[in-house]
């Protein structure tokens, strides 16, 4: 093996480890000896993205496109990229576009139709996601992941059995997959069985947390700052429900919460309270592991909260609105 295809080994090797800052000098020594190589600038976008550096991961991808407009691998991750966190959905179609036209087996098509798929949901037109949907080949399939994803793809659609099919395949094939474990669960609470729901949950809990944080996370005490600076952010009437010396961050909920009917998943939680004068307020809990998931990188990390926050205390004040005994009217 030449030294600029075990640099390239080497680098993908280390990504599978975890190690992102060594692939990355793997990456770099493989663009020093070749400057001009689409695999070593497809790998140094990969690595770039895992650790956050996404502005920087799309030009290494694009780079690698601009070499060999064939390359698939990088016109897939470089769509991937533009959906989540970057949220350029309508390039992430045009992506899309390109792939579907260089697809040549079951396989690469459903890579391709997948990101299609989330690409035109986020976008709203689900018409069209629904017509993506129908294109996916019946299986079965090699790859344990485009089980559940497209199992997951059909749950989206409302199209339950055929998610709950898939997913319990994918289970089957891969018990750690949580995402797999998650959906189930949702699909359980869809159908009124709630202790199936919660035992899907809880082992989607577990698996969750027993994965490595990303590279990028903030240590705790950082994260609990972003959280603060979060609600000072909040309007001055949503920040009447926040009990300032009651804001607490951990991993994810606990197993008592997911029982009770929290989302294994969710962002934050307002744990609603009487205050002073009858006023509504509430302890605050922030789930960093969840906020960093859904984040993806660490200048949206205060963006994710504040609006977790906004929805939580909107759906809370209707709930308290809907308790509350109707005004007496003015003229009685």
């Amino acid at each position: 093996m030449d030294q600029f295809s075990a640099h390239l080994d080497r680098g993908w090797d280390l990504v599978q480890k975890g190690d992102s800052r060594a692939a990355e000098q793997s990456a770099r020594r493989a663009l020093e000896l070749d400057s001009q190589s689409p695999e070593a600038h497809n790998l140094l976008g990969y690595v770039a993205a895992l650790q956050g550096e996404y502005e920087e991961a799309l030009e290494s991808y694009r780079q690698a496109i601009a070499l060999d407009d064939t390359f698939l691998e990088a016109i897939l991750n470089a769509a991937e990229l533009c959906i989540h966190p970057l949220g350029d959905l309508p390039q992430a179609l045009a992506l899309c576009e390109d792939a579907l036209e260089l697809a040549e087996n079951d396989e690469e098509l459903v890579d391709a139709l997948l990101l299609q798929f989330d690409a035109l949901l986020g976008l709203g037109r689900e018409e069209e996601a629904r017509a993506v949907c129908g294109r996916f080949p019946a299986g079965p399939y090699d790859n344990p992941s485009h089980v559940f994803l497209v199992g997951r793809a059909h749950f989206e659609m409302g199209e339950v059995d055929r998610a709950e099919e898939l997913l319990r395949e994918a289970v089957r094939r891969d018990a750690e997959n949580s995402e797999a474990h998650y959906y189930l669960g949702l699909i359980r609470d869809e159908r009124g069985d709630v202790p199936g729901a919660i035992q899907a949950f809880l082992k989607s809990r577990e698996l969750d947390l027993s994965l490595p944080p990303p590279s990028w996370a903030l240590s705790r005490d950082a994260f609990e700052l972003s959280a603060r600076r979060a609600v000072e952010r909040l309007t001055p009437r949503l920040r009447t429900f926040i009990r300032q010396d009651e804001i607490f961050v951990t991993d994810a909920p606990g197993a008592e919460a997911i029982v009770d009917g929290v989302d294994p998943r969710a962002l934050v939680l307002v744990d609603a309270l009487e205050g002073p004068n009858g006023a509504p307020t509430g302890r605050l809990f922030v789930y960093q592991r969840n906020v960093e998931r859904l984040a993806g990188s660490l200048d949206r990390i205060e963006d994710e909260i504040r609006s977790a926050l906004e929805r939580e205390i909107a759906a809370a004040m209707l709930e308290i609105d809907a308790a509350a005994p109707p005004k007496s009217s003015a003229l009685n």
